[in-house]
């Protein structure tokens, strides 16, 4: 299977199609009012409909409310839910069953004894290995930090893995090379200030993540 590349935090109708026209298969938008790259449900409907059929709609929340994920649905019509919180296995496969979607479980990683609790999350369709924020951040992801990819050797997935974390064009292939995953994903390593997308720097980050997976 090739490689899967995910272009998340997109905001603009020019850079979706900067990731679309660069060969992005994923696109991804963030629900969580805190983040400099937070989409309004106004504004991602027109931004759905650029990308639907052109590469996969991925929705991001944070532990968000059933009735919010309900209306994120409702008007971004979405491929894949993201769900980067706190959430558990269980309630991974609750919102599976009742929104009858497939769901990629983030999970942070500072160390090895942290891919323990990625363990349990059989009841995903797709795990996404991020670096672990730290204690007082404000986001979950799009820190713009990497961890050791090694700590992901001998790692077995209990769902196709996606890598995420600090990753930009220049060191996206050595991530791929390192740690084999089945996808990659980016968000701050192509920007040029949080929340601001460079389309030069998507076209960059997704020919190099190409170049590497041969």
């Amino acid at each position: 299977m090739s490689l899967l590349v995910k272009i998340c935090g997109l905001s603009t109708r020019s850079s979706v199609e900067a990731a679309i026209d660069a060969g992005a298969d994923m696109v991804g938008f963030v629900f969580f009012p805190k983040s400099p790259r937070h989409v309004s449900l106004d504004a991602v409907t027109a931004l759905g409909d650029v990308a639907r059929g052109r590469a996969a709609i991925v929705a991001l929340t944070v532990d968000a409310q059933e009735e919010t994920i309900s209306e994120i649905i409702a008007s971004l019509r979405p491929d894949l839910l993201q769900l980067h919180g706190r959430e558990t296995p269980e309630r991974v496969a609750h919102l599976r069953a009742k929104f009858n979607l497939p769901m990629m479980k983030a999970v942070g990683v500072a160390h090895r004894g942290d891919l323990g609790a990625a363990h349990a999350y059989s009841t995903a369709d797709r795990l996404l290995i991020d670096a672990k924020a730290s204690a007082d951040a404000v986001l979950p992801g799009g820190n713009g930090r990497s961890f050791d990819w090694r700590l992901l050797d001998g790692f077995v997935s209990p769902a196709p893995l996606m890598l995420s974390g600090g990753l930009d064009a220049g060191n996206v292939g050595e991530a791929i090379r390192v740690a084999r995953p089945a996808g990659v994903d980016v968000s701050s390593g192509v920007e040029r200030a949080p929340g601001l997308k460079d389309d030069a720097m998507i076209t960059a980050f997704v020919r190099a993540a190409r170049a590497a997976a041969g």
